[in-house]
């Protein structure tokens, strides 16, 4: 099915975009005029049949797919996600290009604009209903040098390679070996990673001496791959009434029992402070990849509903999510209160931590020790992110850690 658009439409649908993009212009995630003029030329409500306009030209993801659980499975990005990867990715004229994860082709689409006539663009995906909508909708759009092809896209296209860049836009556990021998000398991944628990990064990787350095990362989720290198997620229930939601993965089964967490929120409540204050707007990201990454159960996402905030049931620390860990017998979430005017006379909030359960307290003051931790030795530091050609050994330093995972560990470090 194709979207059609009358003449007396084509204004607003023209306005809509060039409203989009400039906004991702005025906030600083389009810096180029490559990526400008093709955020401008492609349409991306052509790639949203049956999306009201106003909806496809929103800076929000547009979920296309479920499970049969009613999971969304695949998105149109956030415009801004795109945006920013497109920066990332660093497209040249010619440039032979990689995806992995179709979608709806809007992506593949904007790179085949900024590669031009002299590139090309193959893109995978695994699911022959998507792979046959990108097709269609790349056609109605007019794009040409895209292929869509039907593949589990851990395995890369060997058939096409080599690639100039390789994008992922679903997320991985791990990076898959082809992803990095199918690029040329001098080429570029981008790839969405979760590093542990519900924290993930867009991170550019570039061969080095040694192994793959990174060249700037940037905070993002996305679809995780299914496939071969399946990263599924999972939904705890945490009040029975889906009020107050968990999102675990594979690395936190380990230490989320859904039994044990059932009732959680009638156990005392268990509150500790930590001094770590924030300005209104400033990213927890860092503070969030020191959790996950030194928490024995890493960051998970808790989503909550304004009823549970509202009758004071949780105290996330944003209005609808916080992030939390568990234990076999406690359970803990990040929260924040206003704090004393900052340096400047700005407003600042204190970073706490709520317990529940048995062990709720002693696993709420653990918690805040790692805050403390890193705001006192960490904050100001750049991280740094490797997949070194021979597998790392791990470091007492607290500052250097060591992502284990079955093919290619990653290595990070607070320099």
């Amino acid at each position: 099915m194709t979207t059609t658009v009358s003449d007396a439409s084509a204004a607003s649908v023209d306005e809509l975009r060039a409203k989009l993009v400039d906004e991702l212009v005025e906030n600083g995630t389009v810096r180029t005029p490559a990526v400008e003029t093709a955020l401008r030329q492609v349409p991306r409500h052509l790639f949203l049949p049956g999306v009201p306009l106003p909806t496809a030209y929103a800076d929000e993801p547009v979920y296309t797919k479920y499970d049969e659980t009613g999971v969304h499975i695949s998105a149109a990005s956030q415009p801004r996600i795109v945006a920013l990867m497109l920066e990332q990715l660093q497209i040249r004229p010619g440039h032979r290009i990689l995806e992995l994860g179709a979608g709806t082709g809007y992506n593949a689409a904007l790179m085949a604009t900024i590669t031009g006539t002299a590139g090309h663009v193959t893109t995978i995906d695994i699911d022959d209903d998507l792979v046959t909508g990108a097709r269609e909708h790349l056609a109605a759009a007019g794009i040409p040098r895209v292929d869509v092809v039907v593949s589990d896209g851990a395995l890369g296209h060997g058939e096409t390679a080599p690639f100039d860049r390789v994008i992922a836009t679903v997320g991985c556990f791990e990076i898959p070996t082809p992803w990095l021998e199918q690029l040329t000398p001098g080429g570029r991944l981008v790839v969405p990673v979760r590093l542990a628990g519900a924290v993930s990064r867009s991170i550019i990787f570039e061969r080095g001496e040694g192994g793959w350095v990174d060249r700037g990362s940037e905070m993002c989720t996305f679809m995780p791959l299914r496939g071969i290198g399946d990263d599924a997620r999972g939904v705890i229930d945490l009040t029975g009434t889906a009020e107050v939601r968990l999102q675990t993965h594979r690395d936190n089964a380990h230490a989320t029992d859904p039994d044990a967490l059932a009732g959680v929120f009638a156990t005392a409540r268990h509150e500790s402070w930590t001094g770590a204050c924030f300005a209104p707007m400033e990213s927890f990201e860092w503070l969030f990849l020191w959790l996950a990454c030194r928490l024995p159960n890493p960051l998970m996402r808790m989503e909550v509903d304004p009823s549970a905030r509202e009758s004071g049931l949780v105290k996330p620390a944003f209005p609808t999510v916080a992030m939390a860990t568990a234990a076999a017998d406690g359970f803990a979430y990040l929260t924040i209160r206003a704090a004393a005017p900052g340096p400047d006379g700005g407003k600042r909030y204190e970073v706490g931590v709520i317990g529940h359960g048995i062990a709720g307290q002693r696993l709420a003051e653990q918690v805040a020790r790692e805050i403390v931790t890193w705001d006192q030795g960490y904050r100001d530091r750049t991280v740094r992110f490797g997949i070194p050609d021979t597998r790392p050994r791990p470091d007492s330093d607290a500052g250097r850690l060591v992502l284990d995972r079955p093919n290619n560990p990653m290595t990070l470090t607070w320099e």
